[in-house]
């Protein structure tokens, strides 16, 4: 009976580990999307993953393999798979990083905002809550 118990526990901890690192590749992808990775998006990233429940001491290798799957990945399916199925406040948070993300250089390029379109609709958020989240990051960002 025991052994049930832990078996279950590890699964849930293997499924929320993969949770993160697509989570991770994902916010890497939209970092990477305009070809200006930089140190700010970074430390972006890094927060959001410790606010959505990655430890300190898995943070560094957490970004090596998402960037890693990024870069082997052709499709954000791959990513968005085991996302959509979230809680909405989970996708919310999502959301609002990527458009941190985006904002961080102050400025947003077509392939930035054709990617979050397909993210929202891929997340299943409706265009209206979308649009408030987009409108609290560029008030955020471009003050």
């Amino acid at each position: 009976m025991l052994k049930f118990f832990k078996k279950k526990k590890e699964s849930n901890n293997n499924e929320n580990s993969e949770l993160l690192l697509k989570t991770a590749s994902l916010l890497v992808h939209a970092a990477k999307i305009d070809e200006n990775y930089s140190y700010i998006e970074k430390s972006i990233i890094k927060e959001a993953l410790l606010n959505l429940g990655a430890t300190n001491s898995s943070i560094e290798k957490l970004i090596i393999d998402a960037e890693n799957k990024e870069e082997n990945s052709n499709q954000i399916l791959d990513f968005t798979k085991e996302i959509k199925n979230t809680k909405e406040s989970f996708k919310i948070k999502i959301i609002e990083t990527l458009w941190k993300i985006i904002y961080s250089n102050k400025k947003v390029d077509m392939y930035e905002s054709n990617l979050m379109r397909r993210l929202c609709g891929l997340l299943y958020l409706d265009n209206k809550l979308a649009g408030e989240i987009k409108e609290r990051a560029k008030k955020d960002f471009l003050k």
